[in-house]
């Protein structure tokens, strides 16, 4: 039995709209679910709209192993314009006619950002160095130099192509593009990446995350339809629509939850979600040396 002013164990599927932070969002649910213990895996800047995975109780121990899957973006880059944050919501650094990129180059670029790559965050992020976040050093007028990071662009298209015009007359390129990629991309940073290629620069004018892992818009529902009614994915539900499923006895399930490591029957690579009689969801845990390594019991 719960707790009186606990809130329900699983996954809330946010379709977040542009112009709140993801913490903003974090804070509606804790209203909405009658406790604190919620967070997120993996923020959306407030520009950007789609997939929040919001975690509630127990549920909040998934979210450090979700935030390792893979996503996916609908993402419309302008050509031709450079901002500080590398999306539209930064200063203009500079703007340059981008009337002679061809499709030929485009694809050139698109295709060399493609793959297991090394990327250099965007300097306005929410990475730490010596202990602060990037985007506050930038803010406070430091020079921030970012490592490049290995990332994986599994997939980077470009479906739609059309002029645009600078302010002042200048011709700049939109390209509507999907991307998946691995967690800890930076779809800005890959606007940023591909314009500068291309030698006009680039930015991002509208992101919207169709997938989180497993979970889609299909899925998610906005703030107005959660106020209305509040809906939640049980955390059992959660997690076999994540991981990997292995299906254990009772006398199993009673060795695991009580801190037993369980001789494993050859898992598959990372977190295994753990299932006991009656569907009940019992752990995450992933192989080592032939065991079943618990990485959070929920039983």
């Amino acid at each position: 039995m719960k707790r009186k002013g606990t809130g329900p164990d699983g996954l809330v599927i946010v379709d977040k709209p542009a112009g709140i932070t993801s913490h903003g969002v974090v804070a509606r649910m804790r209203r909405l679910a009658g406790t604190r213990r919620v967070g997120h895996a993996g923020t959306l800047d407030p520009m950007a709209t789609g997939v929040l995975v919001i975690g509630v109780e127990k549920a909040t121990r998934l979210l450090g192993h979700l935030m390792l899957t893979d996503k996916t973006y609908e993402a419309t880059i302008r050509l031709g314009r450079t901002t500080v944050t590398d999306d539209a919501e930064g200063e203009v650094t500079a703007t340059v006619s981008a009337e002679g990129v061809t499709p030929e180059a485009v694809a050139a670029g698109v295709a060399a950002l493609t793959g297991e790559i090394l990327q250099v965050p965007s300097k306005v992020s929410a990475i730490k160095i010596d202990g602060k976040r990037s985007y506050a050093l930038v803010r406070d007028g430091e020079e921030v130099e970012l490592k490049a990071r290995p990332v994986t662009v599994s997939r980077f298209t470009v479906h739609g192509q059309r002029p645009a015009t600078a302010e002042d007359g200048t011709p700049l390129l939109d390209l509507d593009v999907t991307v998946d990629c691995s967690s800890g991309t930076y779809v800005r940073a890959l606007a940023r990446d591909l314009g500068a290629s291309l030698g006009v620069g680039g930015h991002l004018t509208a992101l919207r995350r169709t997938r989180v892992g497993p979970y889609t818009l299909e899925q998610a529902h906005t703030l107005e339809q959660l106020e209305e009614s509040f809906t939640h994915l049980p955390i059992g539900e959660a997690a076999a629509a994540a991981f990997p499923r292995w299906d254990i006895g009772e006398d199993q399930a009673r060795l695991l939850v009580n801190g037993v490591r369980l001789k494993s029957p050859g898992l598959e690579p990372g977190p295994v979600a753990v299932f006991g009689p009656e569907e009940r969801f019992l752990a995450l845990v992933e192989e080592k040396h032939g065991q079943a390594r618990p990485l959070a019991v929920f039983a």
